[in-house]
């Protein structure tokens, strides 16, 4: 059953919608724009109904924690998505999948929890890029494997890559390569702002779409329910049991899953109130570059290629030939359509790439992003004595670690262990000021921009 949407709000702000909408548009990606023609799903909510567990949020998380209550637990769960699957963060990422959940790098773990921590912390995240590479090999969705190419953008920029490469190889036994700029612009792509690079082995990009569509084909194949343009507009609990209404009715469930990313609404549930800090960033698609455009840059990678900006470049060539590229955005919604923040986007391919100097941008929206206060994931149960659970706090890097996220919180809602491990132990961490973090993320975006390009 197909959902007759509404117009898409470019202004949604999590910060200050009450609600995502209802039955919306997708944005104008270029991942909208070629996925094909979506899965079938179960239409809104349209009468009250009993269920197991209802999930909110209908992009990789929620369909991964459906797909896996189904496979492994034999639990027939029921997702709810205000809008239309993959609608939030998970139709507008840059669908780099790499080794890495949160912001932290492997030198930072051990620094907060120690060597034996980060071990073992490294062997979860592993074990999660094989569950995301074991569903992307189940789901057409234009996988591009290699690896990874983590781009200096400037000379002193590879001192701090030498370090990490050899924290990698050291602790983790993860093996990591150094090049410099001429062994970058030979073997990979002429990006004329790399110093150098450090490249690693594991990593696969996806068209994000595609895969969210592969998930839900998946997971109503065994049994889930997937209800578009079905918000939730209320949720109480009577007894044990989570009422959590809609427009088109109550959903009854025994236990509730939170799977909402970045537009984690502040009047969802106390439990993730306060939780995130939705973080806007931009992205843009290019027309196909030409065969002499190409050339000239020397693209010969369809790698993942992020560069050592605090305010990051993250950018690939995609099977089409065009360039995406995304960074960071405006501080508010009503900011975010505002021209110069796609100018930043436009700079940055001049800079990077001067062949393609005037090349015309087919493709330009943007999203939230979910990063935690302390920059790291959880997969939790807020309180032992009500059966809710979050998985959230990916901070950009959850192509790849949700699909594990989902099912370690399919795990937990199925009452089984999960590793004890810090983004399975506590909750995500709430900030005294969060509600006056923007005003200072105004001036962490100046002063990083200043670190980034002079300091």
């Amino acid at each position: 059953m197909s959902v007759v949407g509404s117009t898409y709000d470019p202004g949604y702000d999590p910060l200050v919608s009450r609600t995502p909408g209802r039955g919306q548009d997708y944005p104008p990606t270029y991942w909208a724009a070629s996925a094909g023609p979506p899965p079938e799903d179960d239409g809104p909510v349209d009468r009250d109904l009993d269920v197991d567990v209802a999930i909110i949020g209908g992009g990789f998380t929620g369909l991964a924690c459906a797909l896996f209550l189904a496979r492994d637990h034999g639990i027939r769960a029921l997702v709810l998505e205000a809008n239309r699957v993959g609608w939030g963060c998970s139709g507008r990422n840059g669908g780099q999948g790499q080794l890495a959940s949160g912001r932290l790098q492997r030198s930072q773990w051990i620094a907060r929890w120690g060597k034996e921590t980060a071990l073992r912390l490294h062997g979860e995240i592993c074990e999660g890029f094989e569950t995301f590479r074991q569903l992307v090999g189940e789901i057409d969705c234009e996988p591009q494997p290699g690896g990874h190419l983590y781009i200096a953008h400037r000379p002193e920029k590879m001192a701090f890559l030498r370090a990490e490469s050899r924290v990698w190889k050291e602790v983790f036994g993860y093996e990591a390569e150094i090049l410099d700029r001429a062994e970058v612009h030979r073997r990979y792509v002429r990006d004329e702002d790399a110093a150098g690079a450090m490249h690693e082995p594991m990593g696969i990009s996806v068209h994000p779409l595609k895969l969210v569509h592969g998930y839900v084909r998946l997971a109503r194949g065994l049994g889930t329910r997937v209800h578009p343009a079905s918000p939730v507009t209320q949720w109480e609990m009577h007894g044990n049991v989570h009422h959590v209404r809609t427009p088109g009715g109550t959903i009854r469930a025994r236990a509730v899953a939170v799977a909402t990313g970045g537009y984690t609404g502040q009047d969802l549930h106390r439990s993730v109130r306060g939780r995130i800090m939705p973080i806007l960033s931009n992205s843009v698609v290019t027309r196909p570059m030409t065969d002499a455009e190409t050339q000239a840059c020397n693209f010969l990678t369809t790698e993942a290629i992020t560069d050592s900006r605090v305010l990051r470049f993250y950018y690939r060539k995609l099977p089409d030939g065009r360039l995406q590229i995304g960074s960071r955005s405006a501080i508010t919604g009503a900011d975010a359509s505002n021209p110069r923040h796609l100018q930043v986007l436009v700079d940055g391919i001049h800079r990077k790439f001067p062949p393609l100097k005037g090349i015309e941008i087919d493709y330009s929206w943007w999203g939230w992003v979910d990063v935690s206060h302390d920059m790291m994931p959880r997969v939790w149960q807020p309180d032992p004595k009500q059966s809710v659970y979050y998985a959230l706090g990916y901070g950009g890097n959850g192509v790849s670690y949700s699909a594990q996220a989902g099912r370690r919180m399919a795990q937990r809602i199925a009452g089984k262990a999960v590793p004890d491990l810090p983004i399975f132990g506590s909750e995500l961490p709430t900030h005294p000021l969060a509600p006056f973090r923007r005003i200072g993320q105004r001036f962490l975006y100046r002063w990083y921009s200043l670190r980034d390009e002079v300091f």
